[in-house]
């Protein structure tokens, strides 16, 4: 405690009030099975070296093309990160009791592990079992929801061997990759946001079932030869479950690391959904939780809002811009100030929620206002982020640092308040400074009072003041060590730094138009030039040079004896990169060059005196690197670039932007037709390869109150998309009253004898609905009543055994009641039979159409009515529509596609767009907003024929017009090959479809 005596006056009062982790030796942990990862109160220690940990969050399924994964995990190292995070989804993986699958198309997660470890980012894995993420039932397979497992998440035997082969499984497929066994992996997840340890956490008062469920999960992980640590995010400030600091009872079922989840604008774009949040920038203190509840490790926030989903009825424009970069510079900067050493960012990558993924409140878009969208493109959250990134991957202090001051008497405007971060090894420290009231984005100017190796100083020293003239916050380092030298202090944020042939080359940077200060220590005059020179300042003294710059536009580069420094404003720090010419995690500075210009830096690599570097161009644009003066020759994706030297020291050429890219009108193809709908004809036959028979009288799901037989829909073997039931009964009737569950946005629509009768286009503020029908139509003899529905998923959580299917069907006006009930689904769950492994089990329902493969590539539509559907077509059925379209995106560029519909008749209309097979469009304008539907690469063949496809339900007897267009929203000329062969992942239609009429 004496170094803090040395701090001026002012400051003493608040010090004295905070606590001081650095009041003890905090002991450094490992499991006990491997050190090389190891951690104390401070930070993670990976092969012995302290890291700060800044990654992002993105989901494999949401995404099922392989090859697209590497853009992500080149995109999530482009950023600066260190870290790359991903869930696992049970269902998606296990699709029927003890058939796992992780080896077809995008099941193989081995194939994700491997593109991370030849990034070079070290890896976070959260299996679950359940996982939450929006997802139907938040990830658990649909099978277990019936109520025969029990409640799910705890103890349970039969709960237990649901999820032990899948376990087992992804333990053993991610065991090789851990850090230790040449892989990046550092952590293993143990389910997800579930505060269950305490039936009283005031007096600690353990729950058995679900303490012992962490026990065997954690007992699964070690069996399978997972070694690393293991971790939980407690949902929310009030929660501190499986914490071993707080666990002062012996309860059990800790892991080794403890984080906090945290999303300070709430999760969703409906704030409503969240409890004292708005969109005015109101800060979180995180700091007294971490030290309270899990002092002993780092602390950690394995989920931080990277952004938010768009429910239903939500509006994505007012879902993106609380989003901007604003957010990224102010809020991940608080955490910084929180001393939080390992964050990642939920999510960075959305994707989408393809076929039946979602869970019921939100469509098919998981872009999740993302700082990657969810077509791929980077916004301008993303290169903000980056400026962030780059500084915590070089700040080695940073990840030692005691919380030590925060106060507005830092500053010399009270309207401005200060952190202080201080290492006390080494004396470097952090000041973080913003808005008194994070709220305001009013310009404020303002001097710093720090301390210093050379004393207590007010920076900046010479000219000009430190601005905020936005909601944002600034870290100012002061004593920053860099390849053997120190920074006394800088004004302007350390961007990051590279040592080249020995010498550092520094990246500083402000605001556009800001001015700037920074200290070099020195001995004696300093020599310095700065090319241009306009604005910037030399000031020798006694113990180095003194550099003030002003109103800085584009890049300055100062060079000196011992260093060179280039200065940026903001719109060309996010242009510039810090590519690591290795595939180490930990990026050492004299492995990685400086890049500036292109939209996107992919990968750097040396090979004799060429550098190689890959990339994305959004226009024309000058590249410039710093690196190494060995280097003689560059290429660009490839391609010998023509360099030129500069008096600086660095290379210089011209890259091209991307060529146009168009495509052809989807209205002017020749779409073919027929309709979808053959069950509700008397006289249709009825497969058992298709119809199951509905006939339980008892349930093994909480929920009874129904009437019998049993309709519900999971227990029939059925779970996602449209189901078909089908009744009988003899005599006349009046009618018939049916209640229907089926998740939130839900419809149905009934049929007798053929005729339509009713139907209810759902609502996005109702989960089930209900309705008495008449009938005009019923006979004396056999009568036929079909109700098509479909299933928008089940909620998450212990909400996901809620049921889904009919809970009530009376009939009126017959004292026998029915005579039989049976159900369709989708093709081969009849028989638990997966016809599609590589789309698998979310991709398709139980339409006509979808069983009988009409959805797929090479199905045979010759026989096919003309008919597209603008034209649509009148009454109240289903018909589905095909068309073929060539495409033919140039090579060397990377394009986004996105599919539009719209309505253009009635409102009451459902439609489903198939591309090659898979469905990528839910379209629902009666319950949703969603009309723009992104398409990635692989589910589109950029270079070859594809196959369009859309189901269309009318739900009304004034029928159905959907428009279907498509267009490019954005594109690059790119380094990543996206007309590469994926056939494999778009198989055909086969004869086995015709089984399933």
């Amino acid at each position: 405690m004496a170094r803090l005596l040395s701090l001026t006056s002012a400051l003493l009062p608040l010090l004295a009030q905070l606590p001081s982790a650095s009041a003890q030796e905090w002991p450094i942990h490992d499991t006990g099975l491997t050190d090389a990862v190891q951690w104390d109160h401070y930070s993670f220690i990976v092969e012995g070296k302290r890291v700060y940990l800044f990654g992002g969050e993105m989901h494999p399924f949401r995404l099922p093309v392989p090859e697209l994964w590497q853009d992500i995990v080149q995109k999530t190292k482009a950023l600066g990160f260190n870290t790359f995070s991903f869930y696992t989804n049970w269902f998606f993986h296990n699709p029927h009791p003890n058939e796992t699958d992780f080896e077809t198309a995008a099941h193989d997660i081995g194939r994700l592990l491997a593109y991370a470890n030849e990034a070079g980012l070290f890896v976070a894995v959260r299996p679950g079992p359940y996982v939450n993420a929006e997802l139907n039932a938040g990830g658990f397979p649909l099978w277990v929801t019936t109520g025969a497992y029990g409640e799910l998440r705890d103890d349970n035997s039969s709960y237990a061997g649901a999820w032990t082969p899948y376990q087992d499984r992804i333990a053993q497929i991610v065991a090789p990759y851990q850090i230790h066994k040449n892989g990046t992996v550092i952590s293993y997840q143990l389910e997800n946001e579930y505060g269950e340890q305490w039936l009283n956490s005031r007096t600690k008062t353990p729950n058995p079932p679900a303490v012992n469920y962490m026990v065997q999960l954690h007992e699964n992980a070690r069996r399978n030869g997972i070694d690393v640590p293991t971790t939980h995010n407690s949902p929310n400030l009030n929660d501190f479950s499986w914490s071993k600091d707080q666990d002062t009872v012996g309860a059990g079922g800790n892991v080794d690391v403890l984080g906090l989840d945290n999303y300070p604008l709430c999760w969703s774009c409906d704030q409503s959904e969240c409890t004292g949040v708005s969109n005015d920038y109101k800060l979180v203190e995180y700091y007294s939780w971490f030290q309270r509840n899990t002092p002993s490790v780092p602390s950690m926030m394995p989920e931080f809002q990277g952004g938010r989903y768009n429910p239903l009825d939500g509006d994505a424009g007012q879902c993106l811009e609380p989003m901007g970069p604003e957010f990224r510079n102010l809020f991940y900067r608080h955490n910084i100030d929180q001393k939080v050493t390992a964050m990642v960012l939920y999510t960075l990558f959305g994707g989408t929620n393809w076929g039946w993924m979602a869970a019921p409140f939100i469509g098919t878009s998981y872009d999740y206002a993302a700082p990657i969208a969810e077509d791929r493109s980077l916004r301008d959250s993303w290169y903000e982020t980056k400026s962030l990134a780059l500084f915590t991957r070089v700040a080695e202090d940073l990840r030692e640092a005691d919380r030590v001051g925060n106060s507005t008497s830092y500053s010399t405007n009270s309207a401005v308040l200060a952190t202080e971060l201080r290492n006390a090894e080494t004396g470097g420290a952090f000041y973080i400074a913003r808005h008194a009231n994070s709220v305001t984005g009013e310009p404020v100017a303002f001097h710093l009072r720090v301390k210093t190796s050379i004393g207590n100083l007010t920076i900046p020293q010479r000219e000009g003041q430190i601005e905020l003239n936005a909601r944002e916050a600034k870290i100012v380092p002061t004593d920053f060590r860099f390849s053997g030298q120190r920074l006394i202090y800088s004004t302007a944020e350390v961007f990051t730094y590279v040592e080249l042939d020995g010498k550092p080359t520094v990246a500083l940077w402000v605001p556009d138009g800001e001015s700037g200060e920074f200290f070099l220590e020195g001995k004696g005059n300093v020599s310095a030039t700065a090319s241009p020179s306009d604005g910037v300042t030399f000031h020798q003294d006694a113990r180095g040079l003194i550099v003030n710059f002003a109103n800085q536009t584009g890049t300055t580069v100062i060079d000196t004896d011992a260093a060179r420094f280039v200065l940026l404003d903001r719109t060309d720090a996010w242009k510039t990169f810090a590519p690591v010419l290795t595939t180490d995690p930990h990026a050492p500075v004299d492995q990685t060059v400086l890049v500036q210009g292109p939209h996107l830096v992919r990968t750097a690599t040396v090979e004799d005196d060429t550098l190689k570097l890959t990339g994305d161009t959004s226009e024309e644009t000058t590249l410039q690197i710093f690196a190494s003066a060995s280097i003689k020759a560059v290429t660009w994706n490839g391609e010998a670039l023509s360099t030129t030297s500069t008096p600086y020291g660095s290379l210089t050429a011209t890259l091209s932007g991307p060529a146009e890219v168009t495509l052809p009108s989807l209205s002017a193809l020749s779409w073919k037709t027929a309709p979808s709908l053959p069950e509700i004809a008397p006289n249709y036959t009825l497969s058992p390869a298709v119809w199951k028979p509905a006939n339980a009288s008892t349930t093994p799901s909480q929920f009874t109150a129904a009437t019998t037989p049993y309709l519900y829909i999971d227990a029939l073997g059925f779970h996602v998309g449209n189901h078909i039931y089908r009744a009988t009964f003899t005599g006349p009737a009046s009618g018939v009253y049916l209640a229907l569950q089926g998740g939130t946005g839900f419809g149905w629509s009934a049929y007798l004898n053929g005729r339509f009768v009713h139907a209810e286009p759902g609502s996005s503020e109702l989960e089930a609905t209900n309705a008495t029908i008449a009938f005009t139509n019923a006979t004396d003899g056999e009568n036929v009543l079909v109700i098509l529905m479909d299933n928008s998923g089940h909620e998450q959580r212990a909400e996901a055994l809620e049921i889904r299917g009919i809970t009530n069907a009376t009939l009126l006006g017959n004292g026998a009641g029915f005579d039989a009930w049976h159900v369709a689904g989708t093709a081969g769950e009849a028989a638990s039979t997966t016809l599609d492994p590589v789309r698998g089990v979310y991709n398709e329902g139980g339409l006509a159409g979808e069983r009988l493969g009409w959805h797929l590539p090479g199905f045979d539509d010759s026989a096919w009515a003309a008919g597209s559907p603008s034209e649509g077509f009148s009454g109240a059925a289903v018909r589905f529509y095909r068309a073929r379209v060539a495409l033919d995106v140039p090579a060397g560029h990377d394009a986004a596609v996105h599919f539009t519909m719209k309505a253009l008749g009635s409102q009451a209309v459902r439609a489903l767009l198939y591309v090659n097979g898979y469905q990528f469009g839910r379209f629902r304008p009666a319950v949703s907003t969603a009309t723009d539907f992104p398409v990635p690469p692989g589910v589109l063949d950029y270079a070859g024929e594809n196959e369009i496809v859309v189901a269309v339900w009318a739900q009304s007897e004034e029928g159905a017009q959907v428009e279907v267009g498509w267009e490019v929203q954005g594109v690059v000329r790119s380094g990543l090959d996206v007309r590469f062969d994926g056939a494999y992942l778009r198989p055909g239609w086969s004869e086995e479809r015709l089984a399933y009429a």
